[in-house]
């Protein structure tokens, strides 16, 4: 399966995707914000399938995060998630960087969904 860092800064949110993914068979690590991930990511030179990411976070917010993230580590595929419809629209800017951004509230189904066909983009590339 796959390695996966997952960044939000809503720990109950967080600590339930990171259980999800886990339980499928994924090896998921977590962060509270783009500040912990990207830490995260250069501590472990990027050795990570998919980077999901909250947008709306402290210290280091989810777009500023998937910007360095894809230019340090281009293979990354990155997933957004948001619950707000300005921060959709930001998100909109950064194609051909990200994958898709995914609407909170969302179903556990869902949110597996989308990782599973963020993760087959990496397969097929």
């Amino acid at each position: 399966m796959a390695r996966i860092l997952v960044a939000e800064d809503e720990e109950p949110l967080r600590s339930l995707v990171v259980r999800a993914l886990a339980q499928v068979g994924h090896e998921v690590v977590e962060a509270a914000d783009g500040a912990e991930a990207l830490d995260l990511l250069a501590r472990d030179q990027g050795r990570f399938d998919l980077l999901l990411t909250d947008i709306r976070m402290p210290m280091m917010d989810g777009i500023a995060l998937a910007l360095a993230a894809a230019r340090d580590y281009p293979d990354l595929v990155i997933l957004l998630m948001t619950a707000y419809a300005d921060q959709r629209e930001r998100a909109a800017g950064l194609e051909g960087r990200i994958h898709d951004v995914i609407s909170k509230p969302f179903t556990l189904a869902e949110i597996k969904v989308a990782v599973n066909e963020a993760l087959a983009t990496r397969r097929e590339t």
